[in-house]
């Protein structure tokens, strides 16, 4: 999968630039709250594909429902890259194959801790990278995740017109 996120990257600045003025806040500021907010949407996601509930016989969530999950993870990663200034114009998968989806999503977890604990562009690639190896796993076509990314970010715009 090869996701296009060069103009994606605009949408994420212009969304931070009105969160960032109207709460105050800087992108150096909010940096581990936003590394912690992406893993709490990876976290929410893998929730609801219950991919990891052996003890339980309920089936995932519907496809749309794990999709907003994971774009709302995208916008985070976005976000996270602003701040390295030197961006892609795509990412893709192809060099990363992972197990089963609960080991994606673990190896996503430790590939977003490693950047937090090394705030550097290779590390945010290879984080991207795995991200995307998640969406790989479930299915999820490129323009998918595009898709709900513009619908959630303008979701987010209205948020903030609504003091969220």
């Amino acid at each position: 999968m090869k996701l296009q996120v060069n103009d994606l990257y605009q949408y994420q600045e212009e969304l931070d630039a009105r969160i960032f003025l109207l709460h105050e806040v800087t992108r150096e500021s909010t940096r581990r709250d936003r590394i912690l907010a992406l893993l709490v949407e990876l976290s929410e996601m893998a929730n609801e594909t219950r991919c990891f509930k052996y003890w339980s016989l309920q089936n995932p969530s519907e496809k749309e429902v794990i999709l907003e999950e994971y774009g709302d993870g995208i916008h985070f990663l976005l976000s996270l890259g602003i701040d390295l200034v030197d961006r892609r114009d795509y990412f893709e998968t192809n060099d990363i194959i992972v197990g089963n989806l609960s080991e994606a999503i673990l190896f996503t977890f430790n590939k977003v801790n490693q950047l937090q604990e090394e705030f550097t562009l290779s590390n945010y690639e290879i984080a991207f990278t795995a991200y995307l190896s998640v969406a790989k796993q479930l299915g999820f076509t490129a323009e998918e995740i595009r898709s709900y990314y513009l619908l959630k970010n303008k979701k987010n715009h209205e948020r903030q017109d609504t003091n969220y």
